[in-house]
């Protein structure tokens, strides 16, 4: 069950991300889904540098990815990530990329949205799951239950 909390962070869409037809190219909106995923752990008051540090890794085990509407060079863009699934040993986010106008998003209400603002280009998610140094599986809430309570309050 997602949570109902998204997190938005804004992205002008830049001129290296488009491709010769002057949209941009489809494998940057799986990179914008990892800037969605890092920037909201960045929120909650972790990064992924603190965590690998501690001997946790979170590699991607599965992607999706559905391709709606195209972006365009200098367009203003949502990356909208919230967890959608949550375990001690699994984390899923369900991510939107969505183009805005300005005055469709307010950075200072960025988390207060029920419904997404804008026209959704791009829909899909990630799943991670746990594993230490060695690339085992490991459980969150025994190496790290302090960032495990906090994605749980989360989802």
């Amino acid at each position: 069950m997602p949570s109902q909390q998204w997190f938005l962070h804004p992205l002008r869409v830049r001129y290296q991300e488009t491709d010769q037809m002057g949209v941009v190219f489809h494998g940057n909106y799986i990179t914008w889904f990892e800037i969605g995923r890092t920037e909201l752990i960045r929120s909650a008051g972790y990064d992924y540098k603190t965590i690998e540090q501690q001997g946790l890794l979170l590699p991607v085990v599965d992607l999706e990815c559905r391709y709606a509407l195209p972006a365009r060079y200098d367009d203003t863009v949502l990356i909208c990530t919230r967890i959608s699934d949550f375990s001690p040993v699994r984390l899923s986010f369900e991510s939107e990329i969505r183009k805005v106008s300005l005055e469709q998003f307010h950075p200072a209400i960025v988390n207060q949205y029920e419904d997404l603002p804008g026209e959704k280009l791009v829909a899909g998610g990630t799943k991670h799951v746990w594993v230490n140094e060695k690339w085992r599986p490991a459980r969150l809430d025994k190496s790290l239950p302090e960032l495990y309570a906090l994605l749980q309050s989360m989802a």
